[in-house]
């Protein structure tokens, strides 16, 4: 008897169980609307920017390479990498020998073109004074004329000669162009140079390292929204922690292709006072381009989304809707709304209001890849609806949270 009362208790506990998984299975099916099937994001005031971001390379002002005109031998050099310089201030030497003899030679044909114009004037005057007297011919006189002049011409090539000689052996002695740092040297004490062809690099000077330069390449398809004046941040490897700050100096107009790409250079002037930027360091740059203060903005995504039932922009529910529905788009359908929605500038977004869809018309400013201004009957904190919760995830997540700890179908389990 006792036995026979437990297992009808035990049949009306399942039946009671199963009756209960099927209603809230039902629930589930139906898509009954809800409060969790918003996908929304609070609307937020604060300023919104558009930026442009590009790699570049850091370098000072002036990055000078100091070489030689003459060949020879490196004699002395008095600099070292990192070494301090000043204008005019002695940094190498090239062996002398070759060059001073070269001096000497012309200096003694500059002595021979002399003397021979002193002979060569000495005999026009005597045969000028001959042909005067009548003891010598026309063609004597004009011979020694033009072998004055030719010795005179000889005693010009002969200085010009000693003068190159005297500048290429100035040229055995390199001095700094620029007051700065050596950041370069290519060569070593007992190197020969070759200056035949081209300069060769001695050296490589950058000028004052407190103010250096990022050169930005900046795609073409953002190239028209960079200004001069507009300020620039960008990190570098050696410090991700640190943002450095600059100013757009210049935006060159040579175009640069890589693989069909077109590139414009932008100079950036930054400060470098602690000379913790190096010359060739990577930047990672970041121009602020436009920028709106103090606004109300919102994801673009809540300009795309359209709650199921609204026609686009008019806002009007399709026929079968709710009556609750119906009314809101009534509320929304007036003209005013319609020519205000239908303007260039302007679009609707929907929020959460009583846990359903509300239009509101808006005017677009300023947009980012993730964010819009806009301006309307809105404040700050007001929810706007960006998407749907997918039943599936909403089914899943109350499957998670049943009190009858079924399995996956959310039946209760059979004892």
């Amino acid at each position: 008897m006792n036995n026979e009362g437990d297992r009808s208790k035990r049949r009306r506990k399942v039946l009671f169980a199963e009756i209960a998984g099927g209603v809230f299975m039902l629930l589930c099916l139906c898509g009954k609307q809800s409060p969790s099937q918003w996908r929304t994001a609070a609307i937020e005031k604060g300023d919104l920017n558009v930026e442009v971001t590009a790699s570049g390379t850091v370098n000072p002002h002036s990055l000078v390479a100091v070489g030689t005109q003459v060949s020879g031998t490196i004699s002395h050099i008095f600099v070292d990498f990192n070494s301090r310089v000043k204008k005019g201030q002695l940094i190498a030497l090239l062996d002398t020998t070759f060059l001073q003899a070269a001096v000497e030679d012309a200096s003694a044909t500059l002595n021979k073109a002399q003397a021979q114009e002193t002979l060569t004037r000495r005999n026009a005057e005597r045969t000028k004074n001959l042909f005067d007297k009548g003891l010598a011919a026309q063609a004597d006189l004009d011979q020694a004329a033009a072998d004055y002049e030719a010795a005179k011409a000889a005693i010009s090539s002969a200085r010009a000669q000693l003068d190159r000689a005297k500048i290429n052996l100035a040229y055995a002695t390199i001095r700094s162009p620029i007051t700065g740092v050596v950041v370069n040297r290519n060569v070593d004490v007992g190197q020969t140079v070759a200056a035949s062809f081209s300069t060769p690099t001695l050296f490589t000077i950058a000028d004052d390292l407190s103010k250096m330069q990022a050169l930005a390449s900046i795609d073409e398809a953002d190239i028209g929204q960079v200004k001069i004046g507009q300020q620039a941040t960008f990190t570098v490897d050696a410090y991700p922690d640190r943002s450095f700050t600059g100013t757009v100096t210049q935006v060159r107009l040579q175009p640069t292709t890589v693989q069909n790409v077109v590139t414009y250079t932008v100079m950036i002037d930054v400060d470098n006072p602690d000379l913790a930027l190096m010359p060739g360091m990577t930047a990672n740059i970041t121009l602020a381009v436009q920028q709106a203060r103090d606004v109300l903005k919102v994801p673009l995504a809540a300009l795309k989304f359209t709650p199921p039932g609204f026609q686009g922009k008019t806002g009007v529910r399709r026929a079968g809707g709710s009556d609750s529905a119906a009314g809101m788009a009534r509320r929304h359908d007036s003209a005013n709304a319609k020519d205000t929605i239908r303007k260039k500038d302007r679009a609707r977004i929907f929020i959460l209001e009583d846990n359903k869809p509300k239009l509101v018309p808006v005017k677009t400013g300023l947009s980012n890849s993730g964010y819009v201004a806009v301006e309307g009957n809105l404040q700050a904190g007001q929810l706007v609806i960006v998407g749907l919760i997918s039943q599936s995830a909403k089914t899943s997540t109350q499957q998670q949270k049943s009190p009858l700890g079924g399995g996956a179908s959310g039946m209760p389990r059979r004892f």
